[in-house]
């Protein structure tokens, strides 16, 4: 569900619900079924807070996130199904399993099959019934035993650390390209130089970002790298980031393409984000956000050849 200011009524009152179930909204200042001034500033904290574009407009990406984080650990059975179970209650059951040593993959909010796996390995060595599914009785003893574990950063995060170390060679790494709103030819160029460098290039840019994602994972890519246009004159390199895990490989992949692209494109920052073309891909992951098209067609060369000159670095 997607709203505007220029929207009132039931649906805006049911935004400005979830949003106070979050603790987000009062009732202090708001009018109800108004998309007004303090509903527009409670969408842009909670984008903030979530690694979300900040725009105080509620577009699907942030309803869908607003819905999810509705859900705690205990208040559903999690269990593997098609689509996945998604919500807060599933990142905080993936957060538990990581840090007591369960591989659950990235802690992405999605119950997919590593993380019923998991849950299935979990139950085994605490003597619970062995069905993957994750019930009242599992989240006790997983409360009970994650009071003994720490702080620590968990088995994903070390593993995505290690993988960022070691790194691969370009030639033969596959790499999913794709676009959003213009800047097409900066796409690909990028892509002429992959090839002509040995790299198995997987082309996604005619898709929606949820389906880019879904090629990029289908083929296998080992780095997606998107480039989208925007209507804001600051730019940014966003990499799959929340509270309780972080992209290594993307963060590292996102700081080399800012210092590549910083005498092209002035201004620019690195940010950890939860965008979803970031949140649907499985392996290291970033998005270019530029400025208006219409002025960065101009320097479409120079920003390939940036980002080229980045995955090269990036790949010893």
């Amino acid at each position: 569900m997607a709203l505007s200011p220029d929207d009132t009524g039931e649906a805006v009152r049911q935004l400005q619900r979830r949003l106070g179930a979050a603790g987000y909204l009062s009732d202090a200042g708001v009018i109800p079924g108004t998309y007004c001034a303090g509903t527009r500033q409670a969408i842009a904290d909670f984008q903030l807070d979530r690694g979300l574009a900040v725009t105080g407009i509620c577009d699907e990406g942030t309803w869908t996130t607003l819905v999810e984080a509705w859900w705690s650990l205990g208040d559903r059975p999690l269990m593997l199904r098609s689509p996945n179970l998604r919500g807060d209650d599933v990142a905080e059951l993936q957060r538990i399993l990581s840090r007591l040593g369960f591989d659950v993959g990235r802690i992405d909010g999605i119950f997919g099959s590593l993380a019923a796996r998991a849950t299935r390995q979990f139950q085994e060595n605490a003597g619970l019934d062995i069905d993957g599914v994750c019930t009242a009785d599992t989240v006790a003893v997983l409360r009970r035993l994650s009071k003994m574990t720490g702080d620590g950063p968990g088995i994903a995060a070390v593993r995505d650390s290690e993988q960022a170390r070691t790194g691969q060679p370009l030639a033969g790494r596959r790499v999913a390209v794709g676009s959003f709103g213009g800047l097409s030819a900066v796409v690909e160029s990028v892509s002429a130089d992959l090839r002509e460098h040995g790299a198995m290039l997987i082309d996604t840019q005619d898709d929606e970002p949820t389906q880019q994602g879904a090629t990029a994972n289908l083929f296998g890519a080992d780095v997606y790298v998107g480039v989208e246009a925007s209507e804001e004159p600051s730019s940014r390199v966003a990499y799959y980031a929340v509270p309780a895990f972080e992209s290594a490989g993307g963060r590292a992949l996102a700081h080399l393409i800012e210092r590549h692209l910083r005498d092209v494109v002035p201004r620019m920052t690195v940010q950890g984000m939860r965008l979803p073309i970031l949140r649907e891909t499985k392996m290291p992951a970033v998005l270019v956000t530029l400025g208006p098209a219409d002025v960065m067609t101009w320097r479409s060369q120079r920003i390939a050849d940036a980002i080229f000159l980045a995955l090269t670095v990036w790949a010893p």
